[in-house]
């Protein structure tokens, strides 16, 4: 939940008033991330399955973003690839820990 909060954010800091590009449109990157908010919350697996696979597209930009660009720019990305792989972590440590629970008797 801390890695998803972190990252939505991170991008609209990041694209409204760190260090926007362009007129700000870039800051609806994080659209993806709030409908599964509730879920997360609620510990639905469905969530945390489609979070698990969404997040490598963030992490993807972070990684382009970070060796692209200078300055706070790359400081922002490195965040954001921080942020990704907590927020994988956490989903791939819940799936876990719900899949063990459902097989022991």
């Amino acid at each position: 939940m801390l890695g998803v909060g972190g990252l939505i954010v991170l991008g609209l800091a990041w694209e409204l008033w760190l260090a926007p590009t362009g007129s700000g449109t870039l800051a609806l990157k994080v659209l993806p991330l709030v409908p599964l908010l509730p879920g997360l919350w609620r510990y639905r697996m469905r969530s945390y399955r489609v979070l698990s696979l969404l997040v490598w597209l963030y992490f993807t930009e972070g990684v382009v973003r970070a060796t692209s660009e200078g300055g706070l720019g790359q400081v922002l990305a490195l965040a954001e690839v921080a942020l990704t792989m907590l927020a994988f972590g956490a989903c791939a440590l819940h799936v876990r820990w719900r899949l063990r629970k459902v097989a022991t008797p």
